[in-house]
This record gives C-alpha cells, sequence and structure tokens, in this order.
C-alpha cells in the first residue's frame, strides 16, 4: 500500500511516496519541483540541411520568449509566470521562474536563414546548414 503524505515548502506542497524514498533520497526528493526553477525539455535532430531544436513549452506564448545568437551559441530564454488567484494549491508539479537555455552551433550554419515557430506549446528553431562550409576534413596520410 503507498501512503502519500504531503510536504509544505515555501508555500508550495509536494507529494512525497514512501516507496521511492531510498531510490529518490539522493537525487534531492526533499527540494520542492519549483525551488529547482524552471527549464523546458530541448530535443535536438539533424538532417543534411539543418540543426533543429524543439522545446517544450507549454503555457508560454512567443512575446514571454527570447532567442539570440552570440558567439557562435544559440540562447533561449524566457520566464514561465506563476500566477496565484488565491487557490488553495495541494500540489504544484509544474516548474515557474526565468530560464536560460545555451547551446553551442558548428561553424557551417547560416545565421541570417534561422527560423523559430511556435505552435501548441512547442517552438521549433531550425538553424540552416551552410553547404560550401564544411566542418569535416579527411586528412591524407603520408
Amino acid at each position: 500500500m503507498r501512503q502519500l503524505v504531503l510536504r509544505p515548502s515555501n508555500n508550495f506542497v509536494k507529494p512525497f511516496l514512501f516507496d521511492n524514498f531510498f531510490d529518490d533520497f539522493f537525487e534531492n526528493s526533499f527540494i520542492n519541483e519549483s525551488q529547482k526553477g524552471y527549464s523546458p525539455r530541448v530535443d535536438i535532430s539533424e538532417t543534411d540541411k539543418s540543426f533543429d531544436f524543439n522545446i517544450a513549452i507549454p503555457g508560454l506564448n512567443k512575446n514571454d520568449l527570447s532567442i539570440e545568437i552570440e558567439k557562435g551559441h544559440l540562447i533561449i530564454s524566457g520566464e514561465r509566470k506563476f500566477s496565484n488567484e488565491k487557490n488553495n494549491f495541494h500540489s504544484i508539479e509544474n516548474g515557474y521562474g526565468k530560464f536560460t537555455r545555451s547551446f553551442q552551433l558548428p561553424e557551417n550554419i547560416i545565421e541570417g536563414k534561422i527560423t523559430a515557430v511556435h505552435k501548441n506549446g512547442m517552438l521549433n528553431i531550425s538553424v540552416p546548414k551552410d553547404s560550401k562550409t564544411s566542418i569535416k576534413k579527411t586528412i591524407q596520410i603520408k
């Protein structure tokens, strides 16, 4: 039988299951998820023509986000705001707060043609490759 214990911390409450006590102990299970901050999940894929970043940002609109290229890094930042409408929360599992994610880009990209689309809680960024620039070189052995 599983017991559910609600542990209050900084006006938030996190469910704590005794079954996972020893598994989670060394992963800071006593720290509330809201105290860790918010960092959106990112999937990165590569095709012959581009690098594609798919960022899960449910609840954010495009005005809450910023995308920049600086010194060869793609920087995605924003804030997921918590609106407490005087609800009596028993559990808050979503993360809130400011975030910044940074990814080093290779040299063979076309910065002027990077596109970003925000739709249905997903931010999709496509970084096109420059086919003229090759970052892989074969060295002949003499």
